[in-house]
């Protein structure tokens, strides 16, 4: 478990009025860091072990659409059994897991934050891929390998957390073996965000904050950088946009308020489990079932889904802009 929770008045402060983008930018290690040490553990009680969205397709249950959004990017690396693959910001490594299964492919999964290495080689020991799957920590604007290392790359809603977008692929270009492909789900502004709309400036704001960014770009800048470091861009486009349209839910349906308790995580956002949700947790802190900074913690992460689910509602926002590259021989 993690035992940092006090952690939360020091990373809220990142975000107030005097600190700026770049300010965030420049402490990004220590800011994504703090984050996940508050939030891993929520993310795993209420969203499962792999950190991302998907879409839902007409008769899929919400774990066979996390698990399709996974095997679909993985299909795109064109990698065999007995590939190296790296995940590049990994989380707790359900996806990893669940790549592993599907390719037969063996996984090196980075991620900056130490509980979420410890959590995730637990869980890959339980379900019997320790030989299979590895979490590392480091940073993956230093990646801790040799250059020509792997046989292609992924990255799931993790690369968002860097300071530059330029800094995070030409690392990932530097590891790759010649003619290796990386794929990512990037979160991204759209065309549809107004930076002169209020509300949009809230979207995003209520994101950043409530997801650890040091700052929410627009899809021509990760397009752009990712050809700029020497990928040949072979794919850019809003995944979000394939499917759920014919009988299926948006990949932020999740995110928003239901009267029905059997729709978790849904059921916390409405608007009395919203209120009722700290004042629940405050009682649990008062008598130590859980730490100091659980409430504060709830609330920021709340608040940050809210954001996202405003996000997607609008257009503006989307946390899967699909980008495929290729390293040049």
């Amino acid at each position: 478990r993690s035992k940092k929770h006090d952690k939360i008045d020091g990373y809220n402060n990142q975000y107030d009025e005097n600190k700026s983008a770049e300010d965030r930018s420049k402490d990004y290690a220590n800011l994504v860091d703090s984050y996940y040490d508050l939030a891993t553990e929520f993310y795993e009680w209420g969203w499962g072990t792999s950190f991302h969205f998907a879409d839902r397709r007409k008769g899929e249950t919400f774990q066979q659409s996390i698990l399709r959004h996974e095997y679909f990017l993985a299909g795109r690396l064109g990698t065999k059994k007995g590939a190296t693959l790296l995940d590049c910001g990994c989380g707790i490594g359900g996806p990893a897991r669940n790549i592993a299964r599907f390719t037969g492919a063996n996984i090196k999964a980075v991620t900056i934050n130490q509980f979420q290495v410890n959590r995730g080689n637990t869980l890959s020991i339980r379900e019997g891929l320790r030989d299979q799957v590895e979490l590392i920590q480091g940073d993956f604007m230093k990646l801790p390998f040799e250059d020509n290392s792997f046989d292609a790359v992924y990255a799931i809603e993790s690369t968002c957390h860097a300071p530059d977008r330029t800094g995070v692929y030409s690392e990932i270009l530097r590891v790759l073996k010649p003619g290796g492909i990386f794929a990512c789900y990037e979160w991204c502004l759209t065309d549809k965000y107004d930076g002169k709309n209020e509300h949009h400036r809230r979207i995003k704001k209520d994101i950043e904050v409530g997801d650890g960014l040091p700052d929410l770009v627009h899809t021509s800048v990760c397009t752009k950088a990712l050809g700029d470091v020497g990928f040949d861009v072979l794919e850019a486009r809003d995944a979000m946009q394939d499917g759920h349209l014919e009988g299926g839910e948006a990949w932020y349906v999740p995110l928003t308020p239901s009267w029905n308790p059997t729709k978790w995580p849904r059921f916390q956002f409405n608007a009395v489990m919203f209120k009722a949700m700290p004042l629940i947790l405050r009682f649990f802190e008062l008598v130590r079932l859980v730490p100091e900074g659980t409430v504060k913690t709830q609330v920021m992460l709340q608040a940050g889904g809210v954001g996202c689910a405003q996000g997607g509602e609008t257009g503006a926002f989307t946390p899967a802009w699909l980008m495929v590259g290729r390293k040049p021989n």
